[in-house]
């Protein structure tokens, strides 16, 4: 009997992979340009505002705060979408972050790695 539940518990733990193929809707597939992120929590879910500051704008706030003058209370920018996510899609969003974060590193570290050259 025992061992009846453990293998049910293995088979429910084995992750599926789909391919799931998502349908555009009106504009939904132009991409978003966005250079801010933010995340509020609420019960059950995280929203995730993905915002655009103009780059003029940072630079200039970069230089008032390197010179000493006085950082405004506020900073405008453009909210480009709001998503509502559950924590289980958070979660697999923050997987799927790690894997991209982690292919990029390697990336990086094999271009900054020098050739070796053989010597025969």
């Amino acid at each position: 009997m025992a061992e009846q539940v453990k293998e049910q518990v293995k088979e429910e733990q084995k992750s599926v992979e789909l391919n799931i193929r998502l349908a555009p809707v009106d504009n939904s597939d132009q991409p978003i340009r966005a250079n801010f992120t933010r995340l509020n929590g609420a019960p059950g879910m995280v929203f995730v505002d993905f915002g655009f500051l103009e780059p003029a704008a940072l630079s200039a706030l970069s230089r008032l705060t390197q010179s000493g003058g006085k950082i405004p209370e506020n900073l405008n920018g453009k909210l480009a979408v709001r998503v509502a996510l559950g924590y289980d899609t958070l979660a697999a969003l923050h997987q799927q972050l790690g894997q991209v974060i982690g292919g990029l590193k390697a990336q990086q570290s094999q271009k900054a790695a020098p050739a070796k050259k053989d010597c025969k």
